[in-house]
């Protein structure tokens, strides 16, 4: 690639909000011969789904750029997908201060930028082994008993707790958040809506639990994740009291 067009590509991602400190634009090393793009798809989730918007990946962080709306412009103006992995893996490797450091190495940096080079900004699903390679996020209702309400994040890693209706009845309420995934969540309750904040757990991640207990009144409570992205991504739930 030329300098002159791989300086265009920078400047055009960085317009879109992706900051990126391009080296090169690949080599060897990201031959696609050599990347395993179903784990990739994995790691991608696990590790950086819950700061950025993919939508073959099914995530919606906040935090951190919209992947497909960072590389729309550039591939439709006659970039490739080579050169779109190839930026992601030197933002992986040399990150900016607000990415994390060596979230992903080695093969597995290989496998994740190979994945978001393939996905972002490309209509459609995934398909074959990368439709399965993630298990979306299943919600479901749940009801107190005994005075505790068990609320889990998504193992996977997905913004989302695996409960999205709960129900208890008035009184002292102990509200448990089990949070196997690497991506650490917390659990906070507030009245309504918009109301005021009642309680708000620590943050957890690889099984811990995040439990807070209050005394609740019959109405209508939202409890969500109080990190930066979480609760815009769709980690949020309501919690009625009879």
């Amino acid at each position: 690639m030329s300098r002159r067009r791989r300086g265009t590509l920078v400047a055009t991602v960085a317009a879109s909000a992706l900051v990126v400190g391009l080296a090169g634009c690949g080599g060897d090393d990201l031959k696609e011969s050599r990347a395993d793009v179903v784990h990739g798809k994995q790691l991608f989730v696990e590790r950086c789904g819950a700061c950025h918007t993919l939508a073959r990946a099914g995530t919606r962080g906040t935090a951190g750029p919209d992947l497909d709306a960072a590389f729309a412009q550039s591939l439709s103006e006659g970039f490739g997908r080579d050169t779109v992995r190839g930026v992601v893996h030197e933002q992986i490797l040399y990150p900016n201060s607000q990415m994390p450091a060596k979230i992903v190495t080695g093969q597995n940096a290989i496998d994740v930028a190979a994945y978001v080079g393939q996905a972002a900004a490309n209509p459609g699903e995934d398909e074959g082994a990368l439709a399965a390679a993630v298990r979306r996020a299943e919600q479901s209702s749940a009801t107190a008993e005994n005075g505790r309400l068990a609320i889990p994040a998504d193992p996977g890693g997905q913004l989302a707790y695996t409960v999205s209706e709960a129900t208890a009845p008035a009184g002292p309420l102990e509200i448990d958040s089990v949070n196997e995934s690497t991506v650490p969540h917390d659990i906070a309750l507030q009245e309504g809506a918009d109301g005021p904040e009642l309680a708000k757990g620590e943050t957890v991640s690889g099984g811990g639990v995040s439990r807070i207990s209050v005394d609740v009144r019959p109405g209508r409570y939202t409890f969500y994740c109080t990190l930066p992205g979480h609760r815009e991504g769709g980690m949020e739930g309501t919690l009625t009291v009879r």
